[in-house]
């Protein structure tokens, strides 16, 4: 067995490689950028390098670094992880010329499935069913207009090096090819270096079906079994589950044998994915699900196998590159239960998903179910890096118990004050035909209005806000910052404000909504249903109130991006007085009574400290 290993990644998949090293006794490096000094799988490896500064391609992305941290360090081998050089066939045989052990199929194999025309003319050659289309040389825009007619529209357009959804337009008709083929090549050309496409045909009513497949030196090939990865936004997979519904044992014997097929086609060794793609207009059937592409490495959502399979595939891994057999044979591996993972992004939905930077100043995902995170409370989510949080993974003896189970978790999830798709993901798995298992890759844009949750708070929220606010705090007078679940109600009113509107609210008999939160002396936060609400206590003035006084005092660190009243102007209660800019977020201040400005210092485009005043209002007499 491997003694020592570099991780040659970051974030989650870092500390989960780590997690498994340790428990068998493997020492372990990471490697760190300038942005990830602090970083949790830097914390929690037995020694760390660090490689260059915060842009992957100064850093993770310099596989000479990564190798000469491993010869510095006396790493025996290296451990790539997903995306950066993880399917890099120069990388891993650089890693093999060095004398390092490469935990991770063999170059000529990734190479053989790097492009996707390549690809799926070998898995045609063996035996691997592959979507009808067009995979020339040929790539005159005249010769592949005419191909796609006769493939027959909806086609597909892809970047022969694509991956990740880019390079890739679907085309409708005819009219509209040579604009899209055009389009498509810019992204491909700019994002891979390589422009040539191929068409497939559209299928109308589409699951992603995949297989996740084993093999080792010694010529043993596996497979563990299908996840459905259908529900995916702009080509990104956000909810995977293993098996997958409506999966019967005919067309799961027909999927996982030809991706068994496909793994021995090119002398597999390793883990890895091979991706089909389903037409489920009439249920799952094995002679509807065609071959799309391999993914080379482990799998984001690797996850819901194991749970389903009992199996640590990293610790697979590690032993398949020491030259062990696989663990367990074909007829030793079963499906137990149900598993579903949800990727939990620091993004906003309600502001079309745009990404959400900043510390985790509150940060609980609570103790259910399996968190798969490289960041703690008091952490950063940093712009130079893929946005995901944490993966969310819940397991059940039904797939209703493990649905029930994940939205409990998300439920329950606290992040403040960077955004997350918490709310959006809870909403997605009570979706009545997600919970019918009437899903495929359409899914989520289809019902992208009603899954995105409403920013603003009802009634009952706003009193859930009340009740934080008025809770006694026990013992402790700062035990309001830790955080705590509503239970019975305590102090009568709140004076409150959120978004521009401001309220005192009464605590009478009217329901409350079962969340969470916690207060400190500017703000309440609530969470609720995997969203958060911010609050601003009248008491301290801020965002959408004021102080009793009349004074707008900014509510954090940030820059005045407008002023929209001047001094002595007479003003509304509730009315944006100015805006503060803060972690790349808007914060409104507004007037808190009708009333007259009677001091401004706040001016546009100037830094704020926390705690400013930046405006008085008097109240009319």
């Amino acid at each position: 067995m491997i003694q020592s290993l570099l991780i040659a990644n970051r974030g989650e998949i870092a500390c989960r490689i780590i997690r498994t090293a340790r428990r068998l006794g493997i020492w372990t490096v990471a490697v760190y950028s300038d942005a990830d000094a602090k970083a949790l799988h830097v914390r929690m490896a037995d020694e760390a390098v660090h490689i260059g500064p915060p842009a992957v391609a100064e850093s993770y992305l310099r596989g000479e670094k990564i190798i000469a941290a491993a010869k510095e360090t006396g790493a025996e081998a290296i451990h790539p992880g997903y995306g950066f050089l993880s399917e890099n066939a120069d990388f891993a045989e650089k890693v093999i010329k060095a004398g390092l052990v490469w935990v991770g199929p063999k170059p000529d194999s990734i190479r053989a499935m790097g492009l996707k025309d390549a690809a799926k003319k070998l898995m045609a050659d063996a035996g691997v069913p592959v979507t009808p289309g067009y995979l020339g040389e040929d790539q005159d825009s005249k010769r592949l207009q005419k191909e796609a007619g006769a493939i027959g529209y909806p086609v597909l357009i892809k970047a022969v090096a694509g991956g990740g959804g880019k390079g890739m337009r679907k085309v409708d008709a005819s009219k509209d090819f040579q604009d899209a083929l055009e389009s498509c090549k810019r992204e491909a050309a700019s994002s891979f270096g390589d422009d040539r496409v191929l068409i497939e045909k559209y299928i109308l009513s589409p699951r992603h079906i995949e297989v996740q497949v084993f093999g080792d030196s010694h010529g043993n090939v596996v497979h563990l079994f299908e996840r459905d990865c259908s529900l995916q936004r702009r080509h990104q997979k956000v909810i995977e589950e293993a098996p997958a519904p409506g999966m019967d044992e005919a067309t799961r014997e027909a999927v996982t044998s030809a991706a068994v097929r496909a793994a021995k086609a090119v002398n597999y060794e390793g883990a890895g994915t091979i991706e089909f793609i389903a037409d489920a207009s009439e249920g799952l059937k094995g002679d509807r699900i065609w071959f799309m592409e391999m993914n080379t490495r482990l799998q984001v959502e690797h996850p819901v196998t194991e749970e389903i399979t009992g199996q640590d595939l990293v610790e697979w891994q590690l032993r398949v590159a020491s030259g062990e057999t696989l663990p367990l044979a074909q007829d030793e591996l079963a499906i137990d239960g149900w598993a579903i993972e949800a990727r939990l992004y620091a993004e906003d939905p309600a502001k079309g998903f745009l990404p959400s930077v900043g510390k985790l100043e509150h940060f609980d995902l609570g103790e259910d179910g399996r968190i798969e995170t490289g960041v703690e409370e008091g952490d950063a989510i940093s712009p130079f890096y893929d946005p995901m949080i944490a993966k969310l993974v819940a397991r059940g003896d039904t797939r209703e118990e493990a649905i029930g189970e994940l939205a409990s978790i998300l439920d329950e999830a606290e992040v403040w004050p960077v955004k997350t798709n918490a709310g959006f993901l809870f909403n997605a798995l009570l979706d009545e035909d997600f919970g019918d298992a009437r899903i495929d890759t359409g899914f989520i844009e289809r019902k992208l209005d009603q899954l995105v949750p409403n920013a603003d708070p009802d009634d009952s929220i706003w009193r859930a806000a009340a009740a934080v606010a008025t809770a006694e705090d026990e013992g402790d007078p700062a035990a309001g910052l830790a955080g705590f679940r509503l239970n019975a109600m305590s102090q009568p009113s709140a004076s409150l404000g959120h978004g521009g509107e401001f309220r005192r609210v009464l605590l009478d008999d009217e329901p409350i909504a079962a969340a969470s939160g916690f207060r400190d002396d500017e703000r309440v936060v609530v969470f609720y249903e995997g969203q958060a609400y911010e609050f601003e206590r009248a008491a301290r003035g801020s965002v959408g109130a004021s102080a009793a006084d009349g004074a707008l005092i900014a509510p954090m660190p940030g820059k005045v991006t407008s002023v929209e009243v001047s001094r002595g102007e007479k003003v509304a209660k509730g009315q944006r007085l100015l805006t503060l800019e803060a972690m790349k977020m808007e914060h409104g201040l507004v007037a808190p009574f009708d009333g007259t400005v009677t001091e401004l210092t706040a001016k546009a485009g100037t830094q704020v400290s926390e705690g400013t005043t930046l405006a008085l209002v008097e109240a009319n007499s």
